[in-house]
């Protein structure tokens, strides 16, 4: 089939043809090196500012069986309007479902070589929206596992938004009366999901010294840029392993659904390290396409206005036919939707991303553009999207409602729509990061009474010390 076949309206399949590797261990010198050089040491006269070092264990066999879930996978999907679309899968550890497999084994790999050389235990803090805190605790469900450590001596707490618990997904940790103890899922029900950054960030500050002064661990609070940087530099050398750049017939966009681009950031990391080497051209560095909803389109409007203004978001009105809200000055925002504040899904939580400046400064140097997409147009694209994901191997519901985790969902809405609206250079393939996606069938969620329901800093001291005084 022609090329120019392959763009009718439609997406054409292809040949089903996919490349594995393993996002850490293939690429475990490079990752080692560049975590070393972030932490060079641990920070341990500072309870509050607590890391524990870049330093990664050897690669011994009981630390590449906890790194197996580390596995990536690049993937032909076909052609849409004569773009060649890839998708980069990021989900396919089914403890999780999630690219946050990745910087969360990495995270618990430095806390247990840190366990081993110091000898001191860990309680890894961490708020999250959902998808984080499961990957780190299936990343330590692994690790106890592998023998890389004791119960005893690293435990993940993490604090969700209670409007999230349907995210929250029961693991071996739960299923353990001791570890569910020393390993406790923390909720708040404060109406603005994100506040749970600042209600961890306030426990840590007035209590790390406590935590260790009464039971003896060091609190590392994880939600750091960087921890999650690290791991994603694994896409770009991935990429460079299996499908170079510099070798491609096109130039290539780089699509994301996101809420802060820690997966983009991440990425172009690993570019800087690949072209700083001399490894690859920066003159090929690709495009990025950020996707986002209308719920926090914040990365967006940055990249747009330089700014977070939420009345630069176009005015939707009644479309007298269907009822839905539309607008048709704004190629960047939806078209259709049923809210001007939908949140499509509540993963995507964060306003005014410390991120935005980074993102917006690589897109304006390298290209790319941003889209944000409704949920009826998720929905618009689901029967045309469900072939290429079943395909990748993803289980695909014929009921969209029982989705979920919408992210690669949102990724490829943005990559067609963008496709369509122009916002993608018509010379440029695409590859979709494929961030996440899950349905009922995928997650058993933990059920009430393995929630820990939290409203101030206290009540997160009171429940870590629950499971220290359970050791």
């Amino acid at each position: 089939m022609s090329r120019t076949d392959r763009s009718a309206v439609g997406v054409v399949p292809a040949t089903p043809a996919v490349q594995t590797g393993n996002l850490v261990t293939d690429f475990y010198d490079d990752i080692r090196r560049l975590s070393a050089a972030t932490w060079p040491a641990p920070v341990r006269d500072d309870r509050t500012r607590f890391t524990v070092g870049g330093a990664l264990p050897d690669l011994t066999p009981a630390v590449r069986r906890y790194l197996e879930a580390a596995e990536v996978s690049w993937h032909e999907m076909g052609y849409y309007r004569d773009h060649r679309l890839v998708l980069l899968n990021l989900a396919r550890n089914p403890g999780t479902n999630t690219t946050k497999t990745f910087a969360s084994l990495l995270i618990v790999a430095r806390a247990a070589e840190f366990v081993r050389r110091y000898g001191e235990p860990v309680v890894i803090f961490s708020p999250t929206s959902a998808n984080k805190g499961t990957a780190l605790r299936d990343a330590l469900a692994r690790a106890l596992s592998c023998g890389l450590v004791e119960p005893e001596q690293l435990r993940v707490v993490v604090l969700a938004p209670a409007a999230n618990a349907a995210k929250l997904r029961a693991n071996a940790l739960s299923a353990d009366r001791r570890l569910a103890r020393l390993n406790p899922v923390l909720t708040s029900d404060d109406p603005v999901a994100e506040t749970v950054k600042a209600l961890g960030r306030r426990f840590v500050d007035d209590y790390a010294e406590k935590v260790h002064r009464e039971h003896g661990s060091h609190l590392w609070y994880s939600l750091d840029l960087d921890n999650y940087l690290i791991a994603d530099v694994g896409r770009a050398l991935f990429e460079h392993a299996v499908a170079p750049v510099d070798a491609a017939e096109r130039p290539r966009t780089h699509a994301h659904a996101v809420s802060s681009a820690f997966g983009l950031l991440g990425y172009h990391l690993g570019r800087d390290m690949l072209e700083r080497d001399g490894r690859s051209d920066p003159t090929r560095r690709p495009h990025s396409l950020l996707v986002q909803h209308l719920g926090t389109p914040d990365m967006v409007l940055h990249l747009r206005y330089g700014d977070f203004d939420r009345d630069r978001v176009p005015r939707y009105r009644p479309d007298p036919v269907t009822g839905h809200l539309q607008q048709r000055h704004d190629p960047h925002f939806p078209l259709l939707t049923t809210d001007p504040g939908e949140v499509l899904d509540p993963t995507f939580y964060t306003r005014r991303p410390m991120t935005a400046d980074r993102m917006t400064d690589i897109i304006k140097r390298h290209g790319g553009d941003g889209i944000v997409v409704s949920g009826l147009e998720c929905a618009q694209r689901y029967a045309q999207a469900a072939p290429l994901l079943a395909d990748a191997g993803f289980r695909v519901p014929e009921d969209p409602a029982t989705v979920r985790e919408w992210s690669l969902m949102m990724a490829l809405t943005g990559v067609l729509n963008g496709i369509d609206r122009g916002l993608v250079d018509p010379a440029h393939d695409l590859v979709v990061h494929g961030s996440g996606w899950y349905t009922d069938e995928d997650v058993r969620a933990l059920t009430g009474s393995e929630l820990t329901p939290v409203s101030s800093a206290d009540d997160i001291f009171r429940a870590v010390s629950a499971g220290s005084r359970s050791c």
